[in-house]
């Protein structure tokens, strides 16, 4: 499918919507003292939802970072107070990392202002999903389901 010049002004405008937001969580974040990818971190904790608790594997995989930097953006974060580790006692290379009162404190307050943020932006963003998501339903058979591909 060939684009537009229309697509690609939506596309840049896409973007320069999600930089906005990126942008914004870094100056929020900053304010109280963690960087935006440790409130992405702070957040995966808390939306964690098993089986088991959250282990620094698992942080990385969500965050699709690498197993060390996972390993380096907790200590800082148990070093600031907000994260607690605990090994595991089946398997002695897994630690869980949980969020302390202070952690789920400073959380609660990012997640509090990033949210009201997404209400503002909402609107924009449903503009930008309405044009790409005829492109979605095109690409489903009529029962709403994916075709598998070849």
């Amino acid at each position: 499918m060939a684009l537009s010049r229309q697509d690609f002004e939506r596309l840049a405008a896409f973007r320069l919507k999600l930089r906005q937001f990126h942008a914004f969580s870094e100056q929020a974040s900053g304010l109280v003292g963690i960087t935006q990818q440790q409130y992405q971190a702070l957040l995966a904790m808390r939306a964690h939802k098993g089986p088991g608790t959250l282990t620094i594997s698992d942080l990385a995989a969500e965050m699709l970072i690498k197993h060390h930097s996972a390993v380096g953006m907790v200590n800082r974060l148990e070093q600031q107070g907000l994260v607690r580790r605990e090994g595991s006692n089946s398997d002695r290379r897994k630690v869980a990392v949980h969020l302390t009162e202070q952690g789920a404190r400073v959380f609660a307050k990012l997640a509090s202002v990033h949210w009201a943020e997404l209400r503002r932006i909402a609107p924009d963003l449903e503009r930008f999903f309405a044009h790409f998501a005829p492109v979605a339903r095109a690409a489903r058979p009529a029962n709403g389901k994916r075709r598998a591909r070849s």
